[in-house]
Formats: C-alpha cells, sequence, structure tokens
C-alpha cells in the first residue's frame, strides 16, 4: 500500500527524503587556517597575520619648476639644451634633511612612497579621496608640480629621556654655559652663525633677564673674534628653531637689510640678487583644528593695541577701516596632511617679518591657534581641552585608534599633555652665502675667483624639532585605523 501511495505520488518521496535531511545541522562557516608562529623561540597557535594598517601619510609640496636652492644638480646635455634631473629620492632627501639616508630607503624599497596621478579623473574618485596615488619608484625623474606623499613615520625620531636644561645664565657665563651654546651651533663661517634655539629661551634680554641668546652668544660664541655675535632677527621666546646671527659689523648690517626689508636687491650683481630672491624661512605648526583650504596666502594686516591695564600690548588683525597704523604681513601656509588629536600638522612661510605674525594669522585669520598659544588662543584651548577628540582616516572614513608607544612620557609639553608648550618651529632656513660675496666683492684679484666659485651661492639648513614637537609627531604616527 504504501508502495503504491509512493508510485502514485512521487514527490511525497521527495518530501520525506529533505525532512531527513533537514533535520541535519547547518554546516560550520568557512574560517581561515590557523596558523603557527614562533616569536623569540616560543610557538603560537593563532589566526593568519592581518593586512598593514593604514598609515598617515605627510604632503611634500609641488615640485618646484626652478632649481633646488642649495642643491648641488646633475646638468644634462640631450638635443643642445640644458635641464636639471632630481629623482624621487633625491627630492625627499632634500626635504628631509634631517632624516638619515638610510631611513628614507627602506621606505622606498617597502613601496610606501606614493605620488599623486595629475592624469586620474576627479569624477571617478571614492568620497574622501583627492587624487589617485600610485607608488613611485625612487630613481624616477620629478616632474615640477609632482607631489609625492609619504607616511610620517619618515620623520619620526628618538626622544632623549634627559632632556638638556637651559643654563640660568650670567653677564660671564661659565664653561658648561658655553658647552650648552656650542652644542646649538649648527653653522659657523666668517659671516654667520646659524644656531636652533631651544624653546624657553629668550633671544633678546633685558636688565633683569641675563640668559638670553644675545647676552650667552655674546660670550660664548665670539671663538677667534674679538665680540661675539650678533642679533639680526628674532624667535619668540616659546618657539624654536633657526636662529642666524652675524660675526662682524658689515654682515650683520647685510643681514639685517636682508631680513627687514621685503624687497629684494635690485643691483647689477645679478648672482646676488638672484641668491637674496630664494632667501625665506619656513616653520612647522601644529594647529587647533584643520584650515578650510589645504593652502593658501594669508593677506592680513597687523596693528598693535594696549590692553585696559595700559602695560600689555598684544598684536591684532588692523580693522579695514581704522585709524590706527598698522603694518602687511604676509603668510603662505600649506597643510601637511596628518592629524592628531583633533590637530593638525601646517608649514608656515612669512612673506614679511613682523611681530607674532605666524601665531596671530593661524588664530584670527584661519581660526586655527597654534597648539600652546595661550596668548591669542585661549579660549579655543579651553574648548578644546573639554572636546572628546575623534578622528577619521580621510580615505576609509573610519576612526583612528590612539596606540602610546611603550615608555614615552607624553607629559613633557606634547599633544596630549594638561598643558602642551608652544608647537612653533622654524625648521627650514634659506639665505645667501654672504661670506662668498662679501669676499668676492673685496677681492682686488681675479686668483681669488676659481677657488670662490666652487662654494655655493645659496646656503640652506634644516633644523630639527625640540623633544616636545617629536613626541607629538611620534603620537601622530602611532595612530591606527
Amino acid at each position: 500500500m504504501q508502495r503504491h501511495h509512493c508510485h502514485l505520488f512521487p514527490h511525497l518521496e521527495l518530501l520525506l527524503i529533505w525532512r531527513q535531511y533537514s533535520r541535519i545541522s547547518p554546516p560550520a562557516p568557512v574560517k581561515a587556517d590557523r596558523v603557527i608562529r614562533v616569536v623569540n623561540n616560543i610557538a603560537q597557535l593563532g589566526s593568519p597575520k592581518k593586512g598593514p594598517k593604514r598609515r598617515q601619510l605627510l604632503s611634500l609640496p609641488a615640485f618646484p619648476s626652478h632649481p633646488l636652492p642649495g642643491k648641488n644638480l646633475v646638468n644634462c646635455r640631450k638635443e643642445q639644451l640644458t635641464f636639471t634631473r632630481v629623482t624621487a629620492i633625491s627630492w625627499v632627501k632634500y626635504y628631509f634633511d634631517e632624516v638619515r639616508d638610510s631611513v628614507i630607503q627602506s621606505h622606498f624599497n617597502k613601496g610606501l612612497v606614493q605620488v599623486e596621478n595629475p592624469s586620474s579623473d576627479p569624477s571617478n574618485l571614492k568620497d574622501g579621496q583627492v587624487k589617485f596615488m600610485r607608488k613611485i619608484k625612487l630613481n624616477e625623474v620629478m616632474e615640477p608640480g609632482t607631489r609625492i606623499h609619504i607616511p610620517v613615520s619618515v620623520a619620526e625620531s628618538r626622544i632623549s629621556r634627559r632632556f638638556d636644561t637651559i643654563p640660568s645664565g650670567t653677564l660671564y657665563p661659565n664653561a658648561d654655559e658655553i658647552k650648552y651654546m656650542q652644542r646649538l651651533v649648527k653653522y659657523k663661517d666668517s659671516a654667520i652663525i646659524v644656531l636652533n634655539k631651544p624653546p624657553k629661551l629668550p633671544v633678546k634680554g633685558n636688565l633683569p633677564v641675563h640668559d638670553s641668546m644675545d647676552a650667552l652668544a655674546a660670550a660664548a660664541l665670539s671663538y677667534d673674534y674679538d665680540e661675539g655675535p650678533k642679533l639680526v632677527h628674532r624667535l619668540d621666546r616659546e618657539s624654536s628653531g633657526l636662529l642666524v646671527m652675524g660675526r662682524t659689523n658689515i654682515t650683520t648690517a647685510h643681514l639685517r637689510w636682508l631680513f627687514s626689508n621685503d624687497e629684494k636687491a635690485n643691483t647689477s650683481f645679478k648672482a646676488w640678487d638672484d641668491a637674496c630672491k630664494t632667501t625665506c624661512m619656513r616653520y612647522w605648526a601644529l594647529v587647533i583644528g584643520c584650515p578650510k583650504e589645504r593652502e593658501g596666502v594669508i593677506s592680513a594686516p597687523l596693528m598693535k593695541v594696549l590692553l585696559n591695564d595700559g602695560k600689555t600690548e598684544r598684536v591684532i588683525l588692523a580693522h579695514e577701516y581704522g585709524l590706527e597704523a598698522s603694518q602687511e604681513a604676509i603668510t603662505e601656509y600649506r597643510v601637511l596632511g596628518p592629524m592628531i588629536n583633533g590637530c593638525s600638522w601646517v608649514e608656515l612661510q612669512p612673506r614679511t617679518s613682523r611681530k607674532h605674525q605666524l601665531r596671530v594669522h593661524c588664530a584670527e585669520a584661519l581660526g586655527t591657534p597654534i597648539l600652546g598659544d595661550y596668548k591669542y588662543g585661549w579660549f579655543v584651548h579651553k574648548r578644546w581641552k573639554h572636546t572628546p577628540q575623534v578622528n577619521i582616516e580621510p580615505k576609509s572614513g573610519e576612526p583612528y585608534k590612539l596606540r602610546r608607544p611603550e615608555g614615552l612620557d607624553v607629559q613633557k609639553g606634547s599633544v596630549l599633555s594638561k598643558v602642551p608648550l608652544l608647537h612653533l618651529h622654524c625648521r627650514e632656513l634659506i639665505l645667501p652665502n654672504i661670506a662668498k660675496f662679501i669676499e668676492i666683492i673685496n677681492s682686488e684679484s681675479a686668483n681669488h675667483q676659481p677657488r670662490l666659485d666652487e662654494n655655493p651661492d645659496i646656503l640652506r639648513f634644516v633644523a630639527s624639532m625640540p623633544s616636545h614637537m617629536k613626541i607629538s609627531w611620534n603620537l601622530m604616527s602611532s595612530y591606527l585605523v
């Protein structure tokens, strides 16, 4: 009977078979095979290693069309035309002059250096992407306008656990203070001395302040000269970076004119005029927030006012129709790219030399005060400290997670300390080789000319950041997606 029913209803047999199989539990989901890793001679069973984490990228400036100041380029002849060739690794080494060549080489070997593809169609890009990126080889020749992106780890540096103490300073410095000042010297010739000024050390002293750069340098950096070097420009007390001092009255006068005069030289000496046009100072700063435009020029006049106490002086943006005297102030800026704890790194290049120009332009013109600048950004600091920071990776839109490096004291003025120090550092300085030009002018015989031609017309210096800014930079590279 049962066999007869199954013959009459064949679908019933299929239904019984399906019911039997439906009682079986579903197969386990497919998982990756576990692998064995050996770390420190200990075998461990775990899941396969994940792919590399996204890296914060640092944007280099667009490759210039003119020769690099202070760079010895290779001249090549082709079709009776002379042109200069600069490879990708040479351009990165030039920009990061303070970084070891082996570190830059390893970033190229690992394929971490990328370049923007100018031929990419912006309409095909995903949200958050600016341009299509491709890996660049170290021997590729740079074209004008090409922009390279490299992980921030290239500029990581070791932090000394023992900070150098600033000397107490007297009118007659002792041996320790003299050694301290001489350690700050980066370059010295017959005309100038270039120092890497530490933070918290005033440049110009007055009666109650003896531990200033000019007082200590006058006593400690005279070397074989009768008098010590003299100041030619200023840096704020809380800022750091490259500081130039003149060794003779002639060089001091030339340097003061060079730094104070916005209009460069226009003489019959073309080599001197061309060298003066390249003079510039570039700063790195960590600002709260991020400017709306990635790069631009700030042209905002400044004026000085007195506060209610009648003693404290403050610099503000000049009113358009104000009656007070104002000074023209121009600053070029460029966002370097990476962010940390709600702050971003920017590169600043002042075209004019005004008191507190960079600090006021960042705080009032851009709306992003420099971290640690409580004079011009106190209200923003207070609001920033009480706001939880959520950092988003720009390409993937995923949040960053902060991994604190072990053994690193972040309370030494860095971005994560309770009271951060001013994050403003004069990193790069380009100026004419004044010693060479003065010798050319003073030379009366042509026998000196061949030896002088071997010396460069332009000098370029790059100074490493102070310890608290290095900590902030290293913390930034420890962000993981």
